[in-house]
């Protein structure tokens, strides 16, 4: 074979991996669909301290006397002011509901479908099922209060943006304890900046807990081509026998 003919194989095949890999590359920025996963943070590896993911961020806004009043009768199992279960009060503890956002920084897979009317997030944790409005609806002014809360969303341009509210207070913000009222409001906005990132920030109104909204940092999620979502239930009774069997020893509190 030719010096000629070996450069023009050598180009043809060139070519054909630059355009694998720019064809691999492409992605539409109105389609969030896909498993995806919290890039840094938010793994519980690190829960004695902050770790990027896990709340909105390190530091909350100051809190109104209401709000630290909460704060402060909340006893979280995790973090700078753990105690054991037994002497704690974190819904986790009991199996009950996360909520959200907490849902979002659990460290677990949140898989994104789209379909008519709806966005859907579906969490690997429990199972549990949001419902995004996307047919125009408004966002009820008084909605009645659910652990995921009411929520309606529209595309501005390339970001998707999510407003909610009717939240349940029963649930925590992260597992830190950091509260909210029934009267919180939550901004989202999604953006896909790549085939393989997706990142949201989030805008916290509660005037009952926080004396001015509560910017988070940017998350940062990584897209899971090869990841199902599988069956993690939180199950009273297994929680409850690894909490007396387990968590409550080591915090030094009998298990029975």
């Amino acid at each position: 074979m030719g010096r000629r003919s070996i450069c023009l194989l050598f180009c043809i095949a060139a070519l054909f991996v630059f355009s694998s890999i720019a064809f691999a590359q492409q992605f539409d920025s109105h389609d969030l669909t896909g498993i995806w996963r919290a890039a840094v943070g938010g793994n519980r590896k690190d829960v004695e301290a902050f770790a990027p993911g896990q709340s909105l961020t390190e530091n909350p806004p100051p809190m109104t006397p209401e709000g630290q009043a909460r704060f402060n009768a909340n006893k979280p199992g995790y973090g700078p002011r753990q105690v054991p279960p037994a002497l704690g009060n974190d819904p986790e503890g009991h199996c009950d509901p996360l909520g959200y956002p907490r849902l979002l920084f659990f460290g677990r897979p949140v898989e994104i479908i789209q379909i008519k009317d709806r966005m859907l997030q579906f969490f690997e944790w429990t199972r549990a099922l949001r419902e995004i409005w996307t047919n125009g609806q408004e966002l009820p002014q008084d909605p009645d209060p659910k652990w995921l809360g009411t929520s309606v969303g529209k595309w501005e341009g390339d970001t998707f943006v999510v407003d909610s509210a009717g939240y349940d207070d029963r649930s925590w913000l992260d597992h830190f304890g950091t509260p909210h009222s029934d009267q919180m409001r939550l901004q989202e906005r999604y953006r896909r900046v790549d085939r393989n990132t997706l990142e949201i920030t989030m805008t916290l109104t509660d005037p009952v807990i926080y004396t001015k909204p509560w910017v988070s940092d940017k998350l940062v999620f990584k897209l899971q081509p090869n990841e199902k979502i599988r069956e993690e239930l939180c199950v009273p009774s297994e929680e409850e026998s690894f909490n007396q069997g387990v968590r409550n020893p080591a915090g030094g509190v009998s298990g029975k």
